[in-house]
């Protein structure tokens, strides 16, 4: 077989993104006609592929007849940003995996919310399964724990009233006041002894901006006989804390 040979193009394809440049070069708009003519393409077809993005949200025509870019592709960017941030972000969540044989997690508080970012697993280092969300099982969580530890009582309480201290396993904290001691950790680490699944334990550190506020949290799941030894690692995981706030910060 020819592995030099050419790849098959779809033409289609390559106008409609051409067109969309020459339509993105316009930040006022431009109409057909002079899209067509910088984008080298005949007036029908260029007429047939701004319709076909307009209906599918790329492309919008203005009230006095001007073509700019439709709100999808703002939506996309943003998806682009967070995956160039992923991008950045999971080299790092896998060389803790590696160095600790563990699977590590990245969460980020957000609207109000804990969500988890990303995950770096293995077959050596299995994720836990999340068959509740994060978002909704903060206390029962290390990434969880780790976010509200950096809260006032104010701001604990008021998550709180949000999400009910749901009873997961034997071993979940159910009770605000316990909950709360539990958090005043003075290694700023943050433990789940099997308290969201049977048979796993996590740890999580923060993760915060230069100038210490909560932007989330990292953390590790193992077998609960192995938190000892993840334990003695503690500071791997707070250096990993650190560039991904290095990350966070450098990224635009």
């Amino acid at each position: 077989m020819d592995e030099t040979r050419k790849p098959t193009l779809i033409a289609s394809v390559q106008r409609a993104l051409r067109l969309m440049e020459v339509v993105a070069s316009h930040p006022n708009g431009a109409p057909a006609k002079q899209l067509a003519r910088e984008a080298r393409l005949p007036l029908a077809t260029t007429y047939h592929l701004l319709r076909t993005l307009a209906h599918e949200g790329y492309a919008t025509r203005l009230p006095d007849g001007v073509w700019v870019l439709g709100e999808r592709v703002e939506a996309l960017h943003g998806q682009s940003r967070a995956q160039q941030l992923l991008a950045r972000i999971r080299p790092t969540l896998m060389d803790l995996r590696d160095e600790l044989g563990v699977a590590a997690y990245f969460s980020m508080h957000m609207d109000d919310e804990i969500r988890l970012i990303d995950i770096a697993d293995g077959p050596r280092a299995p994720r836990v399964d999340v068959w509740v969300g994060f978002e909704d099982a903060a206390h029962a969580t290390a990434i969880g724990k780790c976010v509200l530890s950096q809260f006032d009582e104010e701001r604990r309480r008021d998550y709180l009233a949000r999400h009910p201290l749901v009873d997961l396993t034997p071993h979940t904290i159910t009770d605000p006041g316990r909950l709360f001691r539990s958090l005043e950790s003075p290694s700023g680490l943050q433990y789940d002894r099997e308290e969201y699944a049977l048979g796993t334990a996590c740890a999580a550190v923060p993760v915060t901006d230069a100038a210490g506020t909560v932007l989330g949290a990292l953390a590790i799941s193992c077998r609960p006989a192995k938190l000892a030894r993840v334990e003695r690692s503690a500071h791997l995981m707070r250096a990993t804390a650190d560039e991904i706030q290095r990350t966070l910060t450098l990224t635009p």
